[in-house]
């Protein structure tokens, strides 16, 4: 399978990885070199160091060239100063082995091996020619172990990820067609009256219009959620059959669902009557509330749970609050996706999601969606 995990240094820890290096190598420039005159081994040395910590600079645009670098720097000074080992070397093998796939990496490791273990024999340490090569091995192993975990990560969340907008495809879908559905008979009934009765004929127009004006936001949102969508979401999915989406008016029915599995839910509604919410965004607050509750029902170990819905300043306000005590939830801890998918269903209509524990007690899930379109 190919390794799609892309991995990189932030710039903001070039100066800091550079001076940690330098830090830990320091007392290297405290011993005496072997073999050679202190006047000349002592400045040989401390270049050595100098050149082993600088390269870190570029170890995340040149992680091949610095990881030899770094190799060849270790295995002079450690021939030069055996006490002082190789430096850094093999935590920048390690870092390599995460930065880069295994079959670029490994070669690294195997020349790593081979250079530590030749410089180690030179200098007469027979023990040292064995262990330095098997730690090199270990170094990149565990590099390697962590790009493999990272790896999973990233294709669990981007499996999250692509569920949910394959998943609010099918529910867009669902509105467009009623909308068009409506958009159909009104036109015929404005067609049937248009001679007899002028009047009615006007008004189904009217009706047409703002209908028609429903549909392009809702089509808006559709493309934007399919432009998102590749050829990965059809094997993620499975092609589930469409069924009938909620909306706000369902949120008791599903506090009164999730009481009866054994977490009182209270919802509190603020300004939805005089609000117009778009069908997209009603099933999306819905859906957010939905994955909320099932989380504090599951991992919570919560005795209550509060939804509040406010429509206000052009936007709505969706907030799921509980006192439960359960620290391991999916999502906030890294455990699951569930969180992901909510941020990602908010981020698709403009909005934001925050989702952490509560300073009040408990836990909190609060996202803000837009009541307009936005381009």
């Amino acid at each position: 399978m190919r390794d799609r995990f892309e991995a990189s240094l932030p710039a903001r820890w070039k100066a800091p990885l550079v001076a940690g290096a330098l830090a830990a190598l320091s007392p290297v420039l405290l011993l005496a070199p072997r073999g050679v005159p202190a006047e000349a081994g002592r400045p040989l040395v401390t270049a050595l160091v100098v050149v082993q910590a600088a390269a870190l600079w570029w170890l995340s645009a040149r992680p091949a060239v610095v990881t030899a670098v770094a190799v060849l720097s270790g295995a002079a000074l450690q021939f030069l100063v055996p006490a002082a080992g190789q430096g850094i070397a093999l935590v920048v093998l390690s870092t390599f082995a995460w930065l880069r796939p295994a079959r670029t990496s490994l070669w690294g490791a195997a020349g790593a091996a081979a250079v530590l273990g030749v410089s180690a024999g030179a200098g007469g340490h027979g023990v040292a020619a064995v262990l330095w090569p098997v730690a090199a091995v270990l170094a990149w192993s565990w590099g390697a172990l962590g790009r493999a975990w990272a790896a999973r990560r990233q294709a669990e969340a981007r499996r999250a990820v692509l569920e949910e907008r394959a998943r609010i495809a099918r529910e867009l879908h669902d509105v467009l067609a009623h909308t068009v559905s409506v958009m159909v008979v009104q036109a015929a009934a404005a067609d049937d009256v248009f001679d007899t009765s002028p009047e009615k004929a006007r008004q189904a127009v009217r009706s047409l219009e703002a209908s028609g004006r429903e549909a392009l936001v809702e089509l808006r949102r559709f493309v934007r959620t399919v432009r998102l969508l590749d050829e990965e979401t059809a094997a993620v999915t499975g092609g589930d059959a469409l069924v009938p989406q909620p909306t706000l008016a369902d949120l008791d029915r599903l506090a009164g669902t999730v009481e009866a599995a054994g977490l009182p839910v209270r919802v509190v509604r603020d300004g939805l009557e005089d609000a117009d919410v778009p069908p997209g965004v009603a099933l999306s607050a819905y859906r957010i509330v939905q994955e909320s509750l099932t989380n504090a029902l599951r991992h919570a170990r919560a005795s209550t749970a509060v939804v509040t819905v406010r429509a206000r300043d052009g936007r709505l306000t969706v907030e799921v609050r509980d006192d439960g005590t359960g620290g391991g939830r999916p999502g906030w801890t890294g455990a699951g996706q569930g969180v992901a998918g909510m941020r990602e269903r908010a981020a698709l209509l403009g909005g934001t999601l925050e989702a952490s524990p509560d300073p009040a007690g408990g836990f909190r899930v609060r996202a803000h969606l837009p009541l307009e379109e936005t381009a």
